[in-house]
């Protein structure tokens, strides 16, 4: 009778188990998927640079101060655009900046169909302007113990001792980081991985679909002396 429903059971997972061509299918359309989330920012940012230089190039090239001068050639569109971002990068140190800067957010946020369209892209903004401030990507239990969330390592906090080191750990949300959960952890119960900060955004911009290769987990100890835990290599299913 065990004997049947092992033949059973074997009969079952032989008929779960993807075909070939399913297998096959699935093996294109991931590598597919993958090919188009990596060039799809490379390709839009070209577009767009491209497009902003051109457009410089016609208006500022048309007027008298620049038309037929000296300085009148093709990359100065370029150049332009290298000022204006420098003035308004300038601009926003000092508080009038920020107020005008601030009211011009909130005109835009204002307008019922722009709102939308600015709104993503200024979180898209924020969020690779709040990815240099991530020092390391690590894994902390979060929400709950046995459960593994991703963060970044934001700052640390030195105690009396140094078994009571805290880490500050940025929890974000999928699939925009620019919203999430600080967490203050020990540095002993933080989980150390191999993971860049790009791939972590990557991972989170595509909700967990571009998964690195491989992801390597362990928990170091600040004493050399002791050998590290090892928690684990993963690796990305085909």
């Amino acid at each position: 009778m065990v004997r049947e429903d092992r033949l059973t059971l074997d009969t079952e997972q032989e008929q779960t188990r993807p075909s070939i061509f399913k297998q096959a299918e699935n093996h294109v359309q991931g590598r597919v998927l993958k090919g188009l989330l990596e060039l799809v920012p490379l390709l839009v940012t070209v577009l767009v640079l491209v497009y902003l230089v051109n457009a410089t190039n016609e208006w500022f090239r048309g007027m008298a101060f620049i038309k037929d001068k000296p300085w009148d050639f093709p990359g100065i569109g370029l150049v332009i655009l290298v000022v204006i971002f420098y003035l308004v990068g300038l601009l926003a140190i000092f508080k009038p900046g920020q107020s005008l800067l601030n009211g011009v957010h909130g005109v835009m946020h204002f307008i019922p169909v722009v709102r939308t369209l600015y709104g993503v892209t200024a979180q898209a903004m924020a969020s690779v302007g709040s990815s240099a401030n991530f020092s390391r990507v690590v894994f902390i239990e979060w929400p709950r113990d046995g459960m593994m969330a991703m963060g970044f390592v934001t700052g640390r906090a030195r105690g009396p001792n140094r078994e009571e080191d805290l880490v500050s750990v940025y929890v974000p949300t999928v699939p925009n980081p620019t919203s999430g959960n600080m967490a203050f952890v020990l540095e002993d119960d933080v989980v150390e991985t191999n993971m860049s900060v790009e791939d972590a955004m990557k991972l989170i911009f595509s909700g967990g679909i571009v998964l690195p290769d491989t992801i390597s987990m362990a928990r170091l100890p600040r004493d050399a002396r002791t050998q590290h835990s090892f928690v684990g290599r993963y690796e990305r299913e085909n």
